[in-house]
């Protein structure tokens, strides 16, 4: 990559995988009605509902929008019963609430210097489709500030590069998954138009530390982001990916996945073994008002007390839960109830951003059997 194209950050910092211990896990309480028509009033216990599974292992940093808007989360959480001796709020005006997008990607350094957090410094813009995302845009930056890291801007020919935390996921050993849909689409929702794949793979290898990038083809039905992996497939250990796959041949997801799994059997990893993938079932389509929604099994978080997993009333449910239960045996998985949240095109690991301790009491965790 010629000179111009490198990112300004030290190649030392990485991104780690979700399952290294965190520090905190980041969320922006809910207060646009829009994402939820119809259903807002009860996003608020939903999210009530994630706080109080993530507070026995980690704090919970809130983004609200005002004075006015911390007590109404607090009023909520109160009700619900929750200790706040772990959740900690911030005033930094938001224009959504899906953390996992705008917000701060934390990287952390390694080698014998490890241990320092600090933030990639990538520019959020909307999803390439919604022009309201000036407050979003400038969260990242204020949050780094608050927390008094280092800020470590990620540039392309004097441009900032777009990236969004949902469009990539890394087992934290130097390899990422990600989509050519969301990445590399010239046309529709372009990120970084001019970018060739070579140039892409060499800035998420200096800014992220994986050098060693899976590339799947598109995302599910209904995603309004154009492509992110979160939504189909997630590494769930260091060697272990889960794909999602539908079983039904005349849905619209289901060549798009079967086009991914036939990808990832030729796949590699950093080392050059192959990984292995385990399949995740798809649950019945949902619609809102004629539009199919991206319900899937593969949005769930990792936190330091259980797995996460989004549940939508559906018989595959229980399917699901119970294959993330032996990919994650050092954990409880907690399945929470996500119809309503979909309705706002995303569920937990969009609206969640874990913010990596400084150092990890086991450099090599053993999540996987």
């Amino acid at each position: 990559m010629p000179g111009r194209t490198s990112p300004r950050i030290p190649s030392p910092f990485f991104l780690p995988a979700e399952w290294e211990r965190h520090d905190a896990t980041w969320i922006g309480w809910p207060h646009n009605s829009s994402d939820w028509p119809g259903k807002f009033a009860a996003i608020a216990w939903v999210y009530a509902e994630i706080v109080r599974r993530l507070v026995p292992g980690e704090r919970v940093r809130v983004l609200v929008n005002s004075a006015a808007h911390e007590r109404r989360a607090l009023g909520i959480l109160r009700r619900a019963g929750i200790g706040l001796e772990d959740v900690e709020f911030f005033r930094i005006p938001t224009d959504r609430g899906w953390t996992r997008d705008f917000g701060p990607i934390f990287v952390r350094r390694s080698g014998n210097r490890g241990g320092e957090i600090a933030v990639a410094g990538f520019r959020f813009n909307g999803w390439a489709k919604y022009p309201n995302c000036r407050l979003d845009a400038a969260a990242g930056h204020e949050i780094t500030r608050r927390l008094g890291l280092r800020y470590l801007p990620v540039q392309a020919f004097g441009r900032d590069v777009v990236l969004e935390g949902g469009a990539i996921d890394v087992n934290g050993r130097g390899t990422l998954v990600t989509t050519e849909e969301c990445l590399l689409d010239p046309q529709v929702q372009p990120r970084n138009p001019g970018l060739t794949r070579r140039q892409i793979e060499q800035l998420l290898g200096r800014a992220l530390g994986a050098a060693h990038v899976l590339w799947l083809g598109r995302g599910i039905a209904g995603d309004d982001t154009h492509g992110h992996v979160d939504d189909l497939c997630r590494f769930a250990g260091p060697r272990t990916l889960v794909l999602c796959r539908e079983s039904n041949p005349h849905d619209s997801n289901y060549r798009p996945l079967e086009e991914n799994w036939e990808r990832l059997q030729d796949a590699r990893l950093e080392d050059g073994s192959k990984p292995e993938v385990v399949p995740l079932p798809m649950p019945a389509p949902l619609q809102f008002q004629g539009r199919r929604l991206p319900a899937s099994y593969a949005n769930f978080y990792i936190s330091n007390a259980a797995v996460l997993a989004p549940t939508f009333n559906d018989p595959n449910d229980r399917t699901a839960l119970g294959m993330l239960a032996e990919l994650f045996p050092d954990r409880p998985v907690v399945g929470i109830h996500a119809v309503d949240l979909v309705w706002g095109l995303g569920t937990l690991h969009c609206l969640t951003q874990q913010q990596p301790a400084a150092a990890p009491p086991n450099p090599s965790p053993k999540i996987c059997p």
